[in-house]
């Protein structure tokens, strides 16, 4: 039996104006998606449980079959374990995200954030600009290290997770982030490094360049989502089934690394619209020769949600419907059973542009015992099935075994 396990980051959406009261995926032409739930169970699962955030972090550990409550201990930890930083028992992690600030003559702290992604850049443009800060800024108590496009890490070594609130720079876009930068005093050492960080950033080369081919620039360094060295069992013993991971984002293939899975590297990954589809199919495919599950994760519905491009969110859906899974469907033939499940890791709405906890539709299809599904699914169809189920890490569980 191989399983295969598709996740559409951030999919489940909320009625959207501009798509006549519509979702994205109730609007989405995916014929292949909707092949699959008319022969498969269907129904709603909670993968946020009450009192948590609903982050990819948590999402995601929730469908890999792992609870948050017992061994999650922060965001970027996981993004840490991906770049391969050997994290000490003392040392703390933060996400450092490359922002676009507004560029006026306000104070740092009355500045907007006007984009949480500096208009999607390069690695490569990122790496230069990582470079720069940790030349400025690093040192023996703070160390800045090159991650994926906008998304990096500082270690702050015998730090402090009492940082009182440090907001996602996602769910602030077009904010002044007066109100959203932490009051905490221990959090000042960090808010002192943003702040000089527009200093050094408003007239470096990479933004500079930038801005002349009409660009945002990443004119700041925006920390948050901090945490300690992750405490993980691995995949396998929570499971009873060898799985690897294919993703574009360090979250993803953090959290895999940090549950024993093999980890893929596919070239033009990108976590958006533009990013390498059938590589990710063919590399899951790989996968599966050494392995009995496949977890492929697509973070492009999740940023299209954030950025508030509903047209864009429609079509990354269909790109997976049209680039990926008749791939997976060609591969598995080779195969005499597999199962199939495809969900969301938690509902990005383009009204709110940032994450919720309402529970998302799912499927699992089962090639060999066949069920009568669904004739398409989205939200409204999966509720109305009457299938939920509440506590989110047991879906991988039930998918594997039931």
């Amino acid at each position: 039996m191989k399983y295969v396990v598709v996740l559409y980051d951030g999919m489940a959406d909320y009625p959207v104006p501009v798509l006549d009261g519509k979702t994205p995926m109730m609007v989405a032409k995916k014929p292949n998606l909707d092949y699959l739930a008319q022969r498969a169970e269907v129904g709603l699962v909670r993968t946020v449980a009450e009192g948590l955030k609903p982050g990819s972090d948590v999402a995601n550990m929730s469908v890999m079959g792992f609870d948050p409550m017992k061994y999650y201990t922060g965001r970027s930890p996981l993004e840490a374990a991906s770049i391969g930083i050997d994290m000490k028992k003392t040392d703390v992690s933060l996400r450092c995200n490359l922002v676009t600030l507004s560029e006026d003559d306000k104070p740092y702290e009355e500045k907007t954030i006007e984009d949480y992604c500096a208009d999607d850049i390069s690695t490569e443009e990122a790496e230069e600009i990582i470079k720069t800060i940790e030349e400025e800024l690093g040192n023996d108590v703070f160390r800045f290290y090159p991650g994926v496009s906008y998304r990096h890490c500082l270690i702050w070594d015998n730090g402090t997770t009492d940082l009182g609130k440090m907001t996602p720079p996602h769910d602030i876009t077009g904010k002044v982030i007066t109100d959203y930068l932490s009051a905490s005093e221990n959090a000042k050492p960090l808010l002192e490094m943003m702040k000089k960080s527009y200093d050094i950033l408003k007239d470096h080369p990479v933004n500079i360049a930038r801005k002349a081919k009409g660009k945002r620039p990443a004119n700041s360094i925006w920390l948050w989502g901090e945490g300690t060295r992750p405490a993980f069992s691995s995949f396998e013993e929570v499971t009873g089934i060898k799985g690897g991971v294919v993703s574009a984002v360090d979250l993803i293939k953090g959290i895999g690394g940090c549950a024993e899975m093999e980890v893929a590297e596919v070239e033009g990954a990108t976590g958006y619209i533009d990013t390498n589809f059938e590589g990710k199919a063919e590399a899951g495919l790989d996968i599966l020769k050494r392995n009995d599950l496949v977890y492929i994760h697509f973070e492009a519905t999740d940023e299209c949600g954030h950025r508030n491009e509903p047209e864009n969110k429609v079509r990354a859906i269909e790109m997976i419907d049209e680039r990926v899974l008749p791939i997976l469907f060609e591969g598995l033939k080779v195969y005499d059973d597999y199962k199939i499940m495809v969900l969301p890791d938690h509902p990005t709405p383009i009204v709110t542009r940032t994450h919720a906890s309402d529970p998302v539709p799912y499927l699992i299809y089962h090639k060999n015992k066949e069920v009568e599904g669904v004739e398409t699914i989205n939200e409204e169809t999966a509720a109305n099935t009457g299938n939920f189920i509440d506590f989110g890490p047991s879906i991988m569980k039930h998918f594997i075994n039931d």
